[in-house]
């Protein structure tokens, strides 16, 4: 069996945290979700958890970062173009996400980045076959 990863995250408002995961295109498992609860399939071995941050505190000890005044992390995923990256990073914007960084072009590496309503922040990197080769 795979090893898979599950991202969880504390969010302010569960519903418009869903609608914008949704609106990346990613399935929701409602099996694994509830009124605190959202799990989203990103992949078959990464799914990414969203929980109200009272529900999140019953994890941790430790207060809840304010991520939008904060890094907590960077999340990166790797994207099959950098269409797929440009895409992916454009509907974040537009549902509700905010840019984090610049577009970043190494030739060989494309990465674009977004922050989502919370402020969680999330790289779409691109790594070109045929230029890491040469």
């Amino acid at each position: 069996m795979a090893k898979m990863i599950f991202v969880n995250l504390p969010v302010k408002d569960l519903d418009a945290s869903k609608a914008f995961y949704k609106a990346l295109g990613y399935t929701q498992n409602t099996q694994f979700s509830d009124e605190t609860t959202a799990s989203f399939e990103i992949s078959d071995t990464i799914v990414v958890m969203l929980l109200t941050e009272e529900k999140f505190g019953q994890f941790s000890t430790r207060p809840v970062a304010d991520t939008h005044a904060t890094a907590g992390a960077i999340i990166a995923l790797s994207a099959e173009s950098r269409e797929e990256a440009d895409r992916l990073t454009e509907t974040a914007l537009s549902s509700g996400g905010r840019k984090a960084q610049e577009p970043m072009d190494m030739g060989f590496m494309y990465g674009r980045s977004f922050l989502d309503p919370d402020g969680h922040h999330w790289e779409l990197v691109y790594m070109d076959p045929a230029a890491l080769e040469s």
